[in-house]
């Protein structure tokens, strides 16, 4: 079975147990997952919810509110002040 059937044979239970195996790097019957198990999983994992759900609910996802827009901050910037240094 190539990766793209795959994807989409997996259920959204499945997508769940997986992203949980990531998460604690266990499998849910308890065997640990191996650094290529582990790179796998998150791959299905992302590549699932990049497919079927909304950019907002993926993993990862920053929720930038209006400053994504390019609204600047409130506020002001803090003076800038010279210093001078003193021979002692």
């Amino acid at each position: 079975m190539d990766f793209d059937k795959l994807i989409a044979a997996i259920d959204h239970s499945t997508v769940h147990a997986l992203r949980r195996a990531v998460e604690i790097g266990k499998f849910p019957d308890g065997n640990t997952l191996t650094k290529e198990q582990r790179a796998l999983c998150l791959e299905a994992v992302l590549t699932w919810e990049a497919r079927h759900l909304p950019e907002e609910q993926r993993t990862g996802y920053i929720d930038r509110g209006p400053k994504a827009e390019g609204e600047l901050c409130d506020d002001e910037p803090a003076p800038q002040t010279q210093l001078k240094w003193a021979d002692s």
